[in-house]
């Protein structure tokens, strides 16, 4: 996670330069990049407080949201590379 906080912030340093309109864009991006963070980190927590019975179910939410953040970093870089 931290990781991946760390690989968004680079794609915003990275956007200084961008016009108002891509700076506007990609401020949106970073918005919702870090509500996944955000979200990913509450359901580790979770994972970690979690009863025996709870662990699988709670497990495949972690994995669908771990899933889902991976591809949305990757979707950003490569807008931003563009």
């Amino acid at each position: 996670m931290d990781e991946w906080k760390a690989d968004v912030d680079k794609l915003k340093a990275k956007a200084a330069g961008a016009s108002a309109d891509a700076k506007l864009k990609i401020e949106e991006e970073h918005k919702a990049l870090d509500a996944r963070i955000a979200e990913g980190k509450t359901k580790l927590a979770a994972l970690g407080d979690a009863a025996e019975g709870e662990w699988h179910s709670l497990k495949e939410g972690i994995e669908s949201a771990w899933a889902t953040m991976k591809s949305a970093i990757a979707e950003a870089a490569a807008k931003f590379k563009a």
